[in-house]
């Protein structure tokens, strides 16, 4: 047990009714989950307020409430705390609560559009193979050095980071690499850590139907450099023309990756090919099996990390060279001579950067056959614009659902179809079944074709109306190529 007032450290309080001595159980946001003692903070949702819940979370318990606005009747023996945001307060509170976790370790976020899950992924396994207990907080997985639990979110709430973290000094980790995403950012989930820096890939068209505008989207992004402190870093790409914003006002060492512009850590492909890539990295030649331009940052972005967190040249690039795709991540098999990829590769810069690595490589006497989709109830702006990318960079391109949620799937190809130009619309096909586009993918394909499943990557169900259907693209890729074989 501890007191409420030792958890509340460095909260911005506004008013307090009752006592802050005393000793509460555990933190929740979630009324369900509160029990006798807890303390429950009523958080401001998208779609629910949990000021709507406080008369729940007392009838199973809880013996504080934090809140942004007081209710009107206020129940005895409850201690009542006015803070100027729940989200900030809960952040705070549940670093408080597990004693400052971040501090014991080197917390690295890494946060823009594209490349995040393969940085964080990658920068895990490689200092994991360089003899190090090391952390991950991703979109794909949360690893405690060799424990793995599943994530369900880009940014977990403040609750479970710490949690992890806190787990994480118990077993003696040294570094951590998480994900960290502008709806994290914007909901406050990373305050209160102390991150020892940060790393920022790109930055393009996502998120949208979150937030209002692309300039509060990479304000969002901005804010994260903004509060990192003077002992941390920040590492940014350059060659994206958001890169030097993101360093404007921060207190922390500034780094800088490019590939076509002058900066600290500098790399020039040499070769591009389907088994990987030939990089000279500030002079030193290596060969990484990860495929394509964006893997390009990528690589880079990870050796500068490295460098910068102390490990030796010789050896990072030596790591480097060992390092596997990311699951989801331009994965591929060959099956009848026909290349297949699975890419997570879901707004419309990604699926360029896919599309057009692909023509780079491929002798141009082939086909490349994409089926693509798009979430339902999200930024229906790029539907349009990632048909557009598709069937202008491809050669067949199957528009499909990808996780329709409650929108009709119909519907959000018929939006996805209204930015195909009238040059390519031949090229085109519609099949709502995603199983069933994939299908006919794979039947379309002559030997030496390449096909490109794009958006879900690693993702192994489809979510529509509410339920989660098991679906995995490369298994069900796997199943027809070798169906063909038969």
């Amino acid at each position: 047990m501890i007191e409420l007032k030792n958890i509340l450290y460095k909260v911005t309080l506004e008013a307090v009714v009752g006592n802050t001595s005393v000793a509460v159980g555990s933190i929740q946001f979630d009324s369900r989950k509160i029990q006798k003692n807890d303390v429950f903070v009523a958080i401001k949702g998208q779609v629910v307020d949990g000021h709507n819940f406080i008369d729940v979370a007392i009838k199973n318990g809880a013996i504080a409430i934090i809140v942004e606005h007081l209710p009107e009747k206020l129940e005895d023996g409850i201690t009542y705390v006015q803070v100027e945001n729940s989200n900030s307060a809960l952040a705070i509170m549940a670093s408080n609560y597990y004693d400052s976790p971040s501090k014991n370790l080197k917390l690295i976020g890494v946060t823009g559009t594209n490349g995040k899950t393969t940085i964080a992924t990658l920068l895990y396994t490689l200092f994991k193979k360089a003899g190090f207990k090391v952390g991950l907080l991703s979109t794909v997985k949360i690893l405690v050095n060799d424990v793995e639990y599943k994530a369900t979110h880009t940014t977990p709430d403040s609750l479970t980071i710490n949690k992890y973290l806190s787990e994480m000094n118990d077993h003696g980790v040294e570094f951590c690499f998480m994900e960290v995403s502008s709806h994290g950012i914007h909901q406050r989930r990373t305050e209160g850590l102390h991150f020892a820096g940060g790393i920022f890939t790109n930055l393009s068209h996502d998120h949208l139907d979150y937030h209002d505008t692309f300039s509060e989207y990479r304000d969002v992004k901005k804010a994260f450099f903004d509060e990192l402190p003077r002992t941390a870093f920040s590492l940014v790409n350059v060659d994206d023309k958001n890169g030097l914003f993101m360093l404007q006002n921060t207190a922390s060492k500034k780094y800088t990756y490019a590939l076509k512009t002058y900066a600290d850590y500098r790399a020039q492909i040499l070769e591009n090919q389907l088994n990987g890539l030939l990089l000279k990295i500030n002079d030193n030649e290596v060969w990484s099996k990860l495929i394509g331009n964006f893997n390009a940052y990528n690589v880079l972005a990870i050796y500068g990390a490295a460098d910068l967190l102390g490990l030796e040249s010789v050896e990072i690039l030596r790591l480097l060279s060992e390092l596997e795709s990311v699951s989801g991540r331009f994965q591929y098999l060959i099956a009848n001579d026909i290349t297949a990829i699975v890419d997570y590769a879901h707004t419309p810069d990604a699926l360029k950067n896919v599309l057009e690595t692909i023509n780079t490589i491929r002798t141009q006497n082939e086909d490349l056959i994409t089926v693509v989709g798009c979430g339902g109830d999200r930024d229906k702006t790029k539907r349009p614009k990632m048909a557009n990318i598709a069937s202008a960079l491809s050669t067949k391109v199957i528009f499909t659902s990808d996780n329709p949620r409650s929108e009709k799937p119909e519907q959000i190809i018929e939006d996805m179809e209204a930015g195909v130009e009238p040059q390519h619309f031949k090229k085109t096909l519609s099949i709502v079944d995603r199983k069933q586009a994939i299908k006919t993918a794979c039947q379309l394909a002559q030997p030496n074709d390449i096909i490109l499943v794009a958006g879900k990557g690693h993702e192994t169900y489809q979510e529509i109306n509410g339920k989660r259907i098991d679906f995995d693209d490369y298994k069900i890729l796997e199943e027809f190529l070798k169906q063909l074989q038969k």
